[in-house]
């Protein structure tokens, strides 16, 4: 996303507005998710109205003292436009949709205030695809190829974006206007009573005294920080503030201390139970429940931070660096802070209760407040709670903005058939192999990620490529996580890799050689993915009990031999041959097939042996 601009104009006035308005938008979802739950029809426009007017008092179109009427006017506009369709949803069902002519132009006006608040937040890589697409539909009879249609009528068009839920007010908003804000309502809410200082505390406690301390306190702290922050890079700025400079005081580079957070910090969109905004979309793509998607990404979460805190190990020990040795004690912290893991607890306890998200997170965010007034260190008061509030709601817009744009994608979709048909023709250039599909799928996830959010990234793959991949056998689930996944790790591959960016800012280091290091960090974590597809028993689709633990207990190994291959150590530096072994026995204890996995499980006994007579005999020539 690209960074707010310095308040031109009125800066007292927009800073009174924004504030306003986060907190109206805040308070209408507090009360729509606890209180008396509002239809679609209303929910969806009402939060888009203050989302979108809300986005042009924090990013100004510039710096003059014209920007600032101009961007109330658009503000108000925002509030009609969109606000309209709350009204008037019942007239509009009763017409069956049909446009009539002045909402055509409300339908025209709100479709330009999205992109241009889109681009104000996002930067202009989305909105551009948005326009491509929009122009896609009216001249469609141009088209080449497979990609030819007849046209859409520029009626039809926005009728189609605005007047149904194929468009802006999509699937992408709707779950936003409900779920993700809820959460990201949560996590400011905790963030302001403390929780950050909570997680990093107790990270420093439970690994700061090991070998390589600060970055396992990292690794652990940017882990808790995902089970409230959906965003790799606000992860990053948030956690790496913190363990950045302890990572470097203790004797890291520069690029491995932003690579080692930028690694932690991506991960966090897939520690349950609350995960990326992704999630929540695929829960309502898939017609499962949110706590299904969360419980089948339990062993991969797991899996991925293994690969993130061996390779820290790895490097710790090859370095030499020590632990801290300083830093509060466990019991220490959570006497302190424990009380606000509490509401963690609770909301994890609702949804295994079969509570929807929507109340969990609501009672979760009421028990925090509560659970905060018996600590002064931790207490909320008006004042701070209307600033949690409006911090929420600030990151609630900007994911509403990129759901709202990425609306017309999947309108798109929709109107012309393109998805189903680029799907066909995708398994047509593969001639219908899996395995190549899923090169390809993986390459148009990573490709699309270097422009797009991680939300809209997955939206995106999944209308085109998830029917391709569900149509070779692959189970929907797995076939959906797939595309999150890569997705997500996105943002940790160069050229354009924004966490491990914004971590080299941090650092102070090259923001080139720390997207590489990121990128060879976090290798283990590319071959994690087709797990889902080949093994799906990681993700609860197949097996029992002891088939899902072979298969988890082999990754498992194959993530630390991979670890030990790549940063060339194992109880000692590994000479050319053994590094060559442990990243061929990783890869087999990843494969699929019993009989290669077995010659892996050998493979990493005999690794394993080597290593350890190798060190034993060092020890005896020592003394």
């Amino acid at each position: 996303m690209v960074e707010a601009r310095e308040l031109g104009g009125s800066q007292k006035a927009r800073r009174v507005l924004a504030f306003a308005l986060g907190l109206s938008l805040a308070l209408f979802h507090l009360y729509s998710s606890g209180i008396g739950l509002l239809p679609t029809e209303i929910q969806r426009p009402v939060h888009l109205a203050l989302a979108l007017s809300l986005i042009f008092f924090l990013y100004p179109l510039a710096s003059r003292k014209w920007a600032f009427p101009l961007d109330v006017m658009l503000a108000i506009l925002s509030l009609v436009g969109a606000g309209y369709i709350a009204v008037a949803h019942e007239a509009i069902a009763f017409r069956g949709g049909r446009p009539l002519a002045f909402e055509l132009v409300l339908g025209f006006m709100t479709m330009v205030l999205v992109l241009e608040a889109g681009r104000r937040v996002l930067g202009p890589i989305l909105p551009i695809l948005a326009i491509i697409f929009i122009l896609y539909c009216y001249f469609g009879r141009l088209a080449p190829g497979f990609f030819q249609h007849r046209g859409v009528s520029i009626n039809r068009l926005i009728q189609h974006m605005y007047l149904t839920h194929e468009g802006l007010f999509g699937v992408a908003l709707g779950v936003s206007s409900t779920y993700i804000f809820m959460f990201i309502l949560f996590g400011a809410v905790l963030s302001q009573g403390g929780g950050v200082r909570f997680f990093n505390n107790l990270a420093q406690a439970l690994t700061g005294r090991l070998t390589g301390g600060p970055a396992k306190v990292a690794v652990i702290a940017s882990g808790l920080m995902g089970t409230i922050n959906g965003s790799s890079v606000a992860n990053v700025a948030t956690t790496g503030a913190v363990t950045i400079p302890l990572m470097k005081k203790a004797g890291f580079d520069p690029e491995e201390a932003g690579a080692i957070e930028a690694c932690a910090s991506t991960g966090g969109q897939i520690m349950p139970p609350i995960m990326g905004a992704g999630a929540f979309i695929m829960s309502e793509f898939l017609g499962i429940s949110y706590l299904s998607i969360a419980i089948a990404a339990v062993f991969p979460a797991i899996l991925y931070f293994l690969s993130i805190f061996a390779s820290v190990h790895f490097i710790s020990q090859k370095k030499g660096l020590k632990g801290q040795g300083t830093g509060a004690r466990i019991k220490e912290v959570l006497f302190a802070d424990g009380h606000l893991a509490l509401p963690l607890i609770i909301m994890v306890g609702m949804l295994l209760a079969s509570y929807t998200p929507l109340k969990a997170s609501f009672v979760a965010i009421i028990a925090l407040w509560l659970v905060g007034l018996t600590r002064k260190n931790t207490r909320l008061g008006p004042k701070s709670l209307a600033t949690a509030f409006v911090t929420g709601a600030k990151g609630g817009a900007l994911t509403a903005m990129a759901c709202a744009t990425v609306g017309f994608l999947v309108g798109t979709f929709s109107l012309t058939g393109l998805g189903l048909s680029l799907s066909t023709h995708l398994l047509a250039l593969t001639k219908g192999l899996l395995f190549p599909t899923l090169g390809l799928a993986m390459l148009a996830c990573l490709v699309m990620g270097m422009g797009l959010p991680t939300t809209a990234n997955y939206i995106v793959c999944s209308a085109v490529i998830g029917p391709a991949l569900v149509k070779l056998g692959v189970w929907p689930l797995g076939a959906h996580l797939f595309l999150f996944y890569f997705g997500l790790l996105a943002d940790i591959t160069p050229p354009v890799c924004l966490a491990s960016i914004t971590a080299a800012g941090l650092a102070s280091a090259s923001a080139a050689k720390t997207g590489l290091k990121a990128f060879i960090l976090s290798w283990p974590s590319f071959v994690l993915p087709y797990l889902f597809i080949y093994s799906p028993e990681i993700i609860w689709q197949k097996g029992g009990f002891l088939d899902i633990t072979g298969v988890v207990g082999s990754a498992a190994l194959g993530v630390i031999s991979w670890s030990a291959g790549l940063n060339g150590f194992f109880q000692g530096d590994l000479p050319k041959p053994l590094r060559f072994l442990a990243l061929l026995t990783g890869l087999a204890l990843f494969w699929p097939e019993g009989t290669i996995k077995m010659f892996g499980v050998v493979g990493f006994g005999l690794f394993w042996l080597a290593r350890h007579l190798r060190s034993q005999r060092t020890l005896k020539l020592a003394f």
